[in-house]
């Protein structure tokens, strides 16, 4: 786990497992923690890490319904968590899918849990919204969806930071899991294109901070690649440094979701 201090008032931890973010605003007396980290120890140091350096934690944010953003309630069992409202939706009508999802990656992986995942009480949000935190602050929020069914983004305008979810990822290529879409993931990144270009920093659901040159440079690839995608399929060149084995499978993935003919 890598712990990166990008804002007096922010903090980015950085899971060993898909490099997925968990990042940590405050303003005044209070915090959000978004996202997480996935491993049972990076949970556990997750409280005392944040005690030690003063950042509050008055609730629980999430930037879409996959399991591997939802593991905070394992690290703040009492604290609320709150979710965009296409979440909610998807994790009412997915009921027990995350925990399913969760036990199946421990089971191959052999990661032992002390407690289930719990996300009864969730909170809904309004997108777009406001979400207030501390005397003076709001986050911003902003539908992000087309990589899943759902999505929220979170502007952190004090922090000229955007948390972005499963967008813009530096290791991973845009991925469609089921109930997105190409045509909703452009559609994303059009619009939370003018918020990347205001920020100082901006947190991909996978891959660590970024600056905005990074994401812009980023996301002008992943427009170009999901773009060609339905005119090239197979042949569709990856985004350039995101062309693993593995990359490769989940570029496979794409094309299957393309309609046929």
């Amino acid at each position: 786990m890598r712990v990166l201090a990008v804002h007096a008032d922010a903090i980015v931890v950085v899971s060993d497992i898909w490099q997925t973010t968990c990042t940590a605003v405050r303003s005044g007396d209070e915090g959000f923690v978004i996202d997480s980290p996935i491993l049972p120890n990076e949970l556990d140091a997750l409280p005392g890490l944040l005690e030690e350096a003063r950042f509050p934690v008055s609730g629980l944010l999430c930037t879409h319904a996959d399991w591997d953003h939802l593991l905070a309630r394992l690290a703040f069992p009492q604290a609320s968590l709150g979710a965009g409202e296409s979440s909610t939706v998807r994790l009412q009508a997915e009921l027990g899918n995350a925990q399913r999802d969760l036990r199946a990656f421990d089971e191959e992986h052999y990661v032992q849990r002390a407690q289930p995942l719990a996300l009864a009480g969730l909170q809904a949000l309004p997108v777009p919204g406001h979400l207030a935190l501390g005397p003076a602050s709001e986050l911003e929020l902003h539908a992000a969806n087309g990589h899943t069914v759902d999505g929220t983004a979170y502007w952190i305008p004090w922090l000229q930071m955007l948390v972005i979810g499963d967008y813009l990822s530096p290791v991973e290529i845009p991925m469609i899991s089921p109930g997105g879409s190409i045509t909703a993931y452009l559609a994303t990144l059009e619009r939370l294109a003018p918020l990347v270009q205001q920020a100082r920093t901006v947190i991909p659901g996978h891959g660590g901070p970024l600056s905005r040159e990074q994401a812009r440079r980023l996301l002008e690839q992943d427009v170009d690649y999901l773009s060609a995608l339905p005119r090239c399929g197979a042949a569709t060149p990856l985004p350039g440094g995101r062309t693993t084995s593995e990359q490769k499978r989940i570029h496979a993935e794409n094309v299957g979701t393309l309609a046929p003919g």
